[in-house]
């Protein structure tokens, strides 16, 4: 059996209109010092968030998104928040912000399959 590692998680939140508070969970970004891991998994559900904001603008939240992505990646495109350390990375994705993107305060846990806990977390928090 694998040894437990620790990891963080956190969950990516829609809020089409800060000012009233309203959120829909898209995704859930992990990551683990121990194993260099971090990732990403989201999906938007447009019936849910038009319900939420018939106003709401899906190229912008996928192209945030797809930011998002190409940061943990550590890719190119991801610009130069993607060449910093995991672990900055990780902390620059979660910090506080006031935006239609938002992240949940980052939890803790145990676990020895990242990708098999990212999918898990994803399909409680989000699907």
């Amino acid at each position: 059996m694998q040894e437990k590692q620790l990891f963080e998680y956190a969950i990516i939140r829609v809020v089409p209109r800060v000012e009233r508070g309203e959120f829909l969970n898209v995704g859930v970004i992990l990551y683990c010092a121990s194993k260099s891991f971090l990732q990403i998994k989201y999906a938007l559900n447009k019936e849910r968030l038009l319900a939420l904001s018939p106003e709401i603008e899906f190229n912008e939240l996928t192209q945030i998104l797809h930011a998002f992505e190409q940061i943990c990646k550590g890719a190119a495109e991801g610009g130069p928040i993607a060449q910093l350390p995991l672990s900055s990375r990780f902390r620059w994705l979660t910090a506080a912000r006031s935006t239609v993107i938002q992240t949940s305060p980052v939890h803790p846990g145990l676990c020895s399959d990242m990708n098999n806990t990212l999918d898990k977390l994803y399909a409680e928090m989000v699907a």
